[in-house]
């Protein structure tokens, strides 16, 4: 567990939770999962402390839950946001694959995910995160560099995409952007693996038979974009919570208000950039797919158009020959000393001649590379 009270330009960091809020400003409490569930009632009477009220039930199960999708419910004290973030790989773990051959790229196995859940009271942050959460650790760093970074420099701004959060909902909304933007970095990764499927799926001189990498890249296409669904949902919801905030009375107020709702509109524009993304990546492997099949029939007929050919060219030898070789005594040229090349000459020609017309009707080239 780590806490930390924000207050002005001054962030203080420390391992205990408070016993009271700061005369101004808001404090974050950033635990662990297990710490949460072990720690509950220590929690639960520091928030009844601080803002009058504890969690309920029903959240507290929300945010023990390591299944739970994204998705956002309120209270009267209180809103409650789960936001699943990127599972980290252990660096241990391959992620590459081969067929036996030739090593492969990495397979797009399914994408796992943690939740990470918040709940945002007026002056102070709750924050669940899972027991590995390397987002925490992230963003507290920047937290702390953000406030020396305020107090070496008084006179720069210190409320903008770099500075420190006005309020608890935007910290969260800071935190859940730094989660977004792991799913954009993920985009150059299925970039490269889908782009290596369709170069496989359409190489002339490779016979593909991947198909369950294939599938298993498929599939996790499917799950991003299930999640990025849900999390689009929980953000959506965010926002239109925003428009029952009672009306602010101060233009400071109003100004923070407008920011949050700027933020939120910001996350949901990156949420459905990483969607279009996954769709587009979707349908680009289907085309693929198609075409591969397409090449493959196209192959097939070239094949049986070159095996038409040369059959339609040994067809007259074959009847020239198959005349000659009948059991009759008297035939032209049977008793001819000049009748086999005569007539081995007349199969090379008409062989030949066969040939030169096919070659130039195209019958005999692979047209489909």
């Amino acid at each position: 567990m780590r806490v930390f009270t924000v207050s002005g330009t001054q962030v203080q960091a420390s391992l205990a939770l408070p016993d009271q809020l700061p005369a101004q400003g808001y404090v974050w409490i950033a635990c662990s999962r297990p710490f949460f569930e072990t720690e509950l009632a220590q929690i639960q009477a520091m928030l009844e402390r601080l803002t009058g009220q504890g969690l309920v039930d029903l959240h507290v199960s929300d945010l023990l839950n390591a299944q739970l999708p994204s998705h956002f419910d309120y209270s009267a004290q209180y809103d409650l946001m789960v936001f699943r973030r990127l599972a980290q790989r252990d660096a241990a773990q391959p992620v590459d694959s081969s067929n036996g051959k030739r090593p492969g790229p990495p397979v797009l196995q399914r994408i796992d995910t943690n939740p990470v859940g918040f709940a945002v009271f007026d002056r102070v942050l709750l924050s669940v995160h899972p027991a590995d959460c390397a987002v925490r650790e992230a963003y507290a760093a920047r937290l702390l560099n953000a406030s020396s970074q305020a107090q070496s420099e008084p006179d720069t701004r210190s409320a903008g995409a770099r500075g420190l959060p006005r309020n608890p909902a935007d910290m969260m909304l800071r935190i859940i952007s730094q989660m977004v933007d792991g799913y954009l970095d993920l985009r150059r990764e299925l970039s490269r693996q889908l782009d290596h499927w369709q170069t496989e799926l359409l190489s002339p001189r490779t016979r593909f038979s991947r198909w369950d990498a294939l599938l298993q890249s498929r599939a996790g296409l499917h799950h991003l974009e299930s999640q990025c669904d849900d999390q689009r949902t929980a953000m959506q919801a965010w926002t239109e919570s925003l428009d029952s905030w009672p009306v602010a009375t101060d233009a400071g107020a109003a100004r923070e208000l407008d920011l949050l709702k700027i933020r939120s509109r910001d996350v949901l524009e990156h949420i459905d950039r990483v969607v279009q993304h996954v769709r587009r990546l979707e349908h680009n492997t289907e085309t693929a797919v198609q075409m591969h099949f397409n090449v493959q029939s196209n192959r097939t007929n070239d094949i049986m158009r070159m095996l038409t050919a040369l059959t339609a060219i040994f067809l007259p030898l074959n009847l020239i020959a198959g005349i000659f070789g009948m059991n009759f005594e008297f035939m032209p040229w049977l008793h001819q000393a000049s009748a086999f090349w005569w007539t081995m000459g007349s199969m090379a020609f008409i062989a030949l001649a066969l040939g030169l017309v096919f070659w130039r009707k195209r019958y005999l080239a692979r047209t489909s590379e």
